[in-house]
């Protein structure tokens, strides 16, 4: 195997080199390069000796521009709105679950299970990212009461896989390269349509497994966000919806939750896996990394709005710039779509039901055996 060109590849340093940007009110800040490595390892020698910046620190430039010249609605407003429209949705949905008509219990039903979606899939990757809010106190909070009260699943151990494993080591073989989401031992068809529909049982199931080790204070605030947020549901159930017993409560509660899980478990294995896997010793560059490993999803009326542009069709931009919301990801789509394509880097997009044909007919290919590692040979 051939070896990343030297150029391509990212600087190590004592937090691992990810070269993750962080938020510093609303300007995207490369958390490694100081004023004296921008003078230096971030800028690099073309033809006639001319400096000039990475490719990264120029792309980052244009979406900085385009981030401060947007108003607070467009950069938090919107995502925060529907996620209060989602809310709103639940007071009715208990009330249409009392009903005796099929129809309108289907509606309290369906309802039910969109607010939730919305909720626990864009709800908690906003809040993961801190993107809800420009104060880190409220950030804290909001990722407490998304992950762990809606998303029954730790908080803590929520950011730690997705911030500064999936993020920071996107498509590095043992650190980010999604194998979280394998399961070998399942056929295909479980693996892709059935099994999934369990999520929502396996879920606080993993968060009480990521718990060992921690404090006894952290053990219980997050046992008791999660069964807040369980007993909650029921309740209202029994005492609004007016379910007679415990197991029709519960066995709603399955049917809202997990009404969406087979796109969602889908979407995490479509964009990441089959596309290339790097060594931990010779990864490439940040730019270099994220467009080669991610791909985007076209746009989709439903997955838009309950999982976040972010996670559908502006992949690519969320991994570059991962503290953006989900509606400032889409306005930078076009300037970082075209930044690419000029530079003549890669910008990856295939089709759900594209991507669902290669998983079914490779499934053992790239959801049973480990992955070989890519060399990157001939993108300037």
């Amino acid at each position: 195997m051939q070896n990343v060109p030297d150029e391509w590849r990212q600087g190590q340093d004592e937090s691992g080199g990810d070269g993750t940007y962080v938020k510093d009110g609303e300007t995207l800040v490369d958390s490694k390069c100081s004023s004296e490595e921008i003078k230096g390892e971030c800028k690099k020698r073309k033809n006639g000796g001319e400096e000039v910046e990475s490719l990264m620190m120029e792309l980052t430039r244009l979406v900085q521009k385009t981030v401060r010249e947007s108003s607070w609605w467009e950069r938090r407003g919107l995502d925060c709105s529907i996620l209060a429209a989602a809310f709103l949705c639940l007071p009715p949905a208990f009330l249409l679950l009392a009903s005796s008509r099929l129809l309108w219990f289907s509606a309290g039903v369906l309802l039910m299970g969109v607010a939730h979606a919305v909720l626990t899939i864009k709800g908690t990757h906003l809040a993961s990212h801190g993107a809800l809010s420009e104060s880190q106190a409220w950030a804290k909070v909001w990722a407490v009461f998304f992950i762990e009260i809606c998303g029954s699943f730790s908080a803590r151990a929520g950011v730690q896989g997705h911030i500064k494993m999936h993020h920071a080591h996107t498509n590095v073989i043992g650190l980010g390269d999604s194998s979280v989401w394998k399961v070998p031992f399942l056929p295909r068809i479980v693996y892709l349509f059935i099994a999934p529909l369990a999520v929502p049982i396996i879920t606080p199931l993993v968060a009480l497994g990521y718990l060992k080790g921690h404090s006894l204070a952290h053990v219980v605030q997050t046992v008791l966000m999660v069964t807040l947020g369980l007993y909650s549901q029921y309740w209202l159930l029994i005492n609004v919806s007016g379910f007679n017993s415990a197991v029709s409560a519960l066995l709603c509660m399955l049917v809202c939750r997990a009404m969406f899980s087979v796109p969602y478990i889908h979407v995490n294995i479509f964009q990441h896996i089959g596309l290339p896997m790097f060594s931990p010793t010779s990864r490439p560059k940040r730019i270099y990394q994220m467009t080669h490993g991610v791909l985007n999803l076209p746009r989709n009326p439903v997955l838009d709005w309950l999982f976040g542009h972010s996670l559908i069709n502006c992949h690519v931009e969320h991994h570059l710039f991962p503290f953006l919301s989900d509606n400032m990801c889409l306005k930078v789509k076009p300037i970082v779509s075209k930044y690419l394509t000029e530079k003549q880097l890669p910008y990856q997009e295939d089709s759900y039901l594209s991507r669902l044909r290669i998983f079914f007919h490779k499934y053992q290919e790239l959801m049973v055996f480990a992955p070989p590692i890519t060399e990157l040979v001939g993108v300037q």
